[in-house]
């Protein structure tokens, strides 16, 4: 019995010093590797687990190639390309850049900008005879109404309205004849040194030309002002005089990372177009000109041109 007594004594002498002692205390215990055999399928998923970890040698340089680039060139109708990323302005593909050709609506991204620099939202603009005539597209205004420059600037670069290009030029300028020439000045100063405009509303007129290198170059520069910017994204908005403008922009729902573009079409200049594209932090302009099957050309062109961005990046 009592060798009984002093056996517990001594167990419960052991687990008093154990528990006070602080060599031992649980974030001291050493944690033994764990030995037991393990079934093929434990290993091999311990295997994978370690392969996915991080280590300094898994770096960027041993990431797969990116895709070749796809000839881009033989599968478009565009008669005049290019392809520039935006934040530098380096040129990722072109084609007859620097051929002059009949620019139609997308020069109304000079109007519409041209409104935002000079007129404040709430202006009211007068209607004149020559500017309810003009041609459609229009929005169809009265002479009669006075509106607001907000309505006109949009349906400007959204409704790509002939009508609306004549009212802010005139109440600008005096005539779209001086308008015209206040565009050609400011599109050399934003670097389109290939630009001449005649013309508000970009429908064909003798003497007016542009070039795909301009158009880029003007819509890379002119979607830094952020209410430029904030509309060319919009796919509709409704006019202060009842009427409800939407963007002719089919690439904001056909085409992933569309931020904004314009649109354009006469008989002598084709399809035209100008846009900014978004996608992985990366962003490019796409300007074409002189095109037959213009939005099929746009998303080859929009594709090359990250595709592209992806072999710079790679070999850097």
């Amino acid at each position: 019995m009592q060798q009984c007594i002093t056996s517990a004594q001594k167990l419960v002498f052991c687990l008093i010093i154990f528990c006070f002692s602080p060599s031992l205390h649980a974030g001291n215990i050493p944690v033994l590797r764990d030995t037991a055999k393990k079934s093929p399928e434990q290993t091999q998923a311990v295997t994978q687990q370690e392969s996915i970890s991080p280590s300094p040698d898994n770096t960027s340089s041993s990431r797969r190639p990116p895709r070749p680039l796809p000839p881009v060139g033989k599968w478009i109708s565009s008669k005049s390309v290019m392809i520039m990323e935006a934040d530098t302005g380096r040129e990722l593909f072109s084609k007859a850049p620097d051929k002059k050709r009949q620019p139609a609506s997308t020069i109304k991204i000079i109007t519409g900008m041209l409104a935002l620099t000079y007129l404040e939202k709430i202006d009211m603009m007068q209607v004149s005879k020559r500017a309810a005539d003009m041609p459609s597209s229009k929005v169809y205004l009265d002479t009669n109404m006075l509106y607001v420059a907000d309505d006109m600037i949009n349906a400007v670069l959204l409704g790509s309205a002939n009508d609306a290009s004549v009212v802010l030029a005139e109440n600008i300028a005096g005539s779209e004849q001086e308008f015209s020439k206040l565009m050609t000045v400011y599109a050399k100063l934003w670097g389109a040194h290939n630009t001449v405009c005649k013309t508000a509303s970009g429908l064909t007129a003798k003497g007016q030309y542009s070039t795909a290198r301009d158009l880029a170059t003007i819509f890379r520069k002119i979607m830094q002002n952020e209410d430029f910017a904030s509309r060319m994204k919009q796919r509709k908005v409704e006019t202060t005089f009842g009427k409800t403008i939407y963007n002719h922009n089919k690439a904001l729902w056909r085409i992933k990372g569309t931020d904004g573009g314009k649109t354009g079409y006469t008989a002598k200049a084709r399809q035209t177009y100008v846009g900014q594209f978004t996608r992985n932090n990366q962003t490019i302009i796409v300007a074409l000109m002189g095109s037959e099957t213009m939005w099929g050309d746009l998303k080859r062109l929009v594709d090359y041109g990250f595709r592209k961005l992806e072999h710079i990046e790679y070999a850097q």
